[in-house]
């Protein structure tokens, strides 16, 4: 009787501890309450655009618009195209930053030695396929001036006094480093963005490959800070 007692009494914390555990990974990820938007209004722009061209070719055989000579035909064909065309590169442009999903992430391997400040940001394309962003130092993490973002990836960066020092004596500098990398939603890697140090500790970046470089987050919704 004793032991069915302990039993009894011991399952509760372990549910317990379970599910605060649960809550504590929820808190740990950011989900944009703009997402679903997004996603609509990119469907939307995909499927006028695809109508657009599919319906244009009518404009030169229907009967109703024989009385119009070819030219302006032509014209009226080519303003459907075009307009059709910058409404839906304008959505692309927009919606490319904003990041459906954040979460904070432990870096391994040789990102590790940075400040451990990392973040995994999740962005779709205009065709709604997956970019994960992982930036392994949240300090080159910078407010941008670009429309409908919030950040983007530093193009320099200058250690502190101190960092140099110790950059030094460890052979840290000068060299190169990754400090972010853009992958697909099945792990390949396309872009990253390098920093290369010299030995004054001033880090100029580069691009290799495509990687998303601007990211639109609401950062009042964040569980905590970014840096």
């Amino acid at each position: 009787m004793t032991t069915d007692a302990s039993a009894s009494t011991t399952s509760p914390p372990k549910a317990s501890a379970q599910v605060e555990v649960e809550g504590v990974q929820q808190e740990e990820e950011y989900h944009g309450p703009l997402t679903t938007t997004f996603r609509r209004l990119k469907i939307l722009s995909l499927s006028s655009l695809t109508l657009t061209f599919a319906l244009t070719p009518f404009i030169f055989v229907l009967e109703t618009t024989s009385s119009v000579p070819l030219v302006g035909r032509a014209a009226l064909a080519g303003i459907a195209m075009a307009t059709s065309s910058v409404s839906t590169a304008l959505v692309a442009w927009c919606g490319r930053p904003y990041v459906t999903t954040l979460r904070w992430v432990e870096p391994d391997g040789a990102q590790a030695a940075g400040s451990g400040r990392a973040v995994e940001m999740t962005t779709l394309t205009l065709g709604l396929k997956k970019r994960v962003t992982t930036v392994y130092d949240t300090a080159f993490l910078v407010p941008t001036s670009r429309p409908f973002a919030t950040w983007e990836l530093a193009e320099a960066f200058k250690l502190s006094e101190s960092e140099v020092g110790s950059a030094r004596a460890e052979g840290l500098i000068p060299r190169e480093e990754t400090i972010a990398e853009t992958k697909t939603a099945d792990g390949g890697v396309i872009g990253r963005w390098v920093v290369s140090w010299d030995e004054n500790g001033v880090g100029t970046c580069r691009e290799v490959g495509k990687v998303v470089r601007y990211f639109n987050v609401h950062q009042e919704l964040l569980s905590r800070p970014l840096r």
